[in-house]
Parts: structure tokens; C-alpha cells; sequence
């Protein structure tokens, strides 16, 4: 059986807050072990590696035009 990890150790492990660990959970981002309910929350290190799986995003790569604007037309 896998090590359960707490609330507190999970947010510290990720880098997030407590709060927003639970409003991970709440919305299913995050997968959790509660063997009673109202009870203790606790999470996998597979659930966690889950998660951060989920929650990595590509760099985008950089524009080629500095601003947003649009270039003049040359008039001859």
C-alpha cells in the first residue's frame, strides 16, 4: 500500500495552498483517498504526480512582431 500523504504535506509538496489543494479536489483535478465521509483527506503520490501532469502547459512560442499593432503600408 502506498504512503498517504496529508492536506498540509500535499500543498507543501506541490507549492500551492492549502486552499487551493481543496478547490483542486472540490472540482475533480485532483484525486484523493477519504475513508470516512466528513473525514480526513489524503492523497497519493501517484494522485499528485497526476496532477501535476494535468496542470503543465507548452511554453508558446514567441511572436515574431514585438507589439500587436499592425504594420503601415509603404506608399511610394
Amino acid at each position: 500500500m502506498e504512503k498517504l500523504i496529508s492536506r498540509k504535506e500535499a500543498a507543501k509538496l506541490l507549492g500551492i495552498s492549502i486552499a487551493t489543494l481543496d478547490a483542486a479536489r472540490n472540482s475533480g483535478l485532483i484525486s484523493y483517498v477519504q475513508y470516512v465521509q466528513n473525514g480526513c483527506v489524503y492523497f497519493t503520490d501517484a494522485g499528485l504526480q497526476e496532477y501535476i501532469a494535468k496542470c503543465t502547459h507548452r511554453a508558446k512560442p514567441v511572436e515574431k512582431s514585438a507589439t500587436y499593432r499592425k504594420l503601415r503600408s509603404v506608399r511610394a
